[in-house]
């Protein structure tokens, strides 16, 4: 008989999914494409930059075939400021999520709009960009946030996942030293962790009370479900038990009102009135 599967994503399979994430290398070798189930990768010619999922990026790495050029937001200065905002400008809330990419269009120049799915196709063909959907809206973690491009100061969905990858089969090629860029990120990740157990405080109130995760990571949810899930179950019961209690309160008043009555007109009826 098999075990039954806990609910919602494990570590495991989390980190796996990190793995699609397209990064930034810098090939060492010349590679033509590679048909993949989510189309073909660009080919690779030194030293110009091309953007490869993670595990094929570090596959070339191992092979020291290509470097990884890793995203912005893993510099210690854009960690830094990350640990500032929300230790110092805002200690009750997570970091915003990085916000959609947008680019121009060929035939419109100076008119910037939100990309589809298909920011890595060719946006330099007028007729390209007229098949683009203008409200298409890019949410994580399908968001190009790990790519040498990607905005400072933003953690992306799968941050922590991407991050211990990187540091792990390519730290050599981190912007500094491996050993500040994991310091900062052990401080990052305590500051996170105490935000999302005092955040919790938040759900002491029943009825209207909610739990905001905007900014939280795919391996922080991960790692808080069960915590989260059992304090959520805990309140849900607590608040049905007090809504039981009322309600019996208020029976029990209602029926005592009514024998109250009915005493009344007993004494009544032994005086005579």
């Amino acid at each position: 008989m098999a075990l039954p599967l806990p609910p919602g994503l494990t570590q495991n399979e989390v980190a796996f999914l990190a793995e699609m994430e397209m990064v930034t290398v810098v090939p060492r070798q010349r590679l033509d494409s590679i048909d993949l189930l989510g189309g073909k990768t660009p080919q690779l010619r030194p030293p110009h930059r091309a953007q490869l999922p993670l595990w094929l990026a570090l596959l070339l790495k191992k092979q020291r075939r290509a470097n990884i050029v890793p995203p912005a937001w893993m510099h210690p200065a854009s960690l830094a400021e990350i640990i500032h905002r929300e230790t110092k400008e805002d200690p009750e809330a997570f970091s915003p999520p990085p916000p959609p990419p947008s680019r121009a269009l060929y035939s419109q120049p100076g008119t910037a709009r939100r990309l589809n799915p298909s920011y890595l196709d060719d946006f330099t063909q007028t007729q390209q960009d007229s098949q683009q959907d203008p409200n298409s809206i890019l949410s994580s973690p399908f968001l190009p946030s790990n790519v040498a491009e990607s905005p400072a100061g933003y953690l992306p969905y799968h941050w922590l996942e991407v991050a211990e990858a990187l540091l792990t089969h390519a730290g050599d090629d981190m912007p500094a030293p491996a050993g500040e860029v994991r310091s900062l990120l052990r401080d990052l990740v305590e500051v996170r962790a105490a935000k999302m157990r005092s955040s919790t405080s938040a759900l002491e109130g029943f009825g209207d009370a909610y739990l905001t995760l905007r900014g939280v990571g795919a391996m922080e949810l991960a790692e808080n479900r069960a915590f989260l899930a059992g304090l959520v179950d805990g309140v849900r019961k607590i608040g049905a038990s007090a809504e039981a209690t009322r309600r019996e309160e208020e029976e029990e008043a209602r029926r005592g009102g009514d024998y109250g009555g009915d005493g009344d007109d007993d004494s009544d009826e032994d005086m005579g009135l």
